[in-house]
């Protein structure tokens, strides 16, 4: 079993790496594949290293709502991550999660 990721200590670099490849979400109907279009810093918090949002694109089908879902990534591990639906994107659906 992947262990799971500690949230409040992932910084920017540590998404930032893995620009373009492909996270798993868990979902109801079963596994989507993301992929990381971006990563953005946002400033100060409390947070060692600063606030940043993260851009993953599913492919194009039914947009999910807004919810918190497993995302899993080799190397990152296991993530409960609040995932917010942006709108269609050139390639897919976009999301995008805020970590402060």
């Amino acid at each position: 079993m992947m262990s799971a990721a500690d949230l409040a200590k992932l910084k920017f670099d540590d998404f930032s790496r893995h620009l373009d490849e492909t996270f798993d979400m868990q979902t109801d109907g079963g596994v989507v594949s993301l992929k990381l279009a971006k990563v953005e810093p946002l400033g100060h918090a409390k947070r060692e290293g600063g606030a940043f949002s993260v851009l993953f694109v599913a492919p194009a089908g039914p947009r999910l709502r807004q919810s918190i879902y497993p995302v899993v990534h080799p190397d990152l591990g296991r993530m409960e991550i609040f995932l917010v639906p942006i709108g269609p994107m050139a390639d897919g659906n976009g999301y995008q999660s805020i970590f402060a």
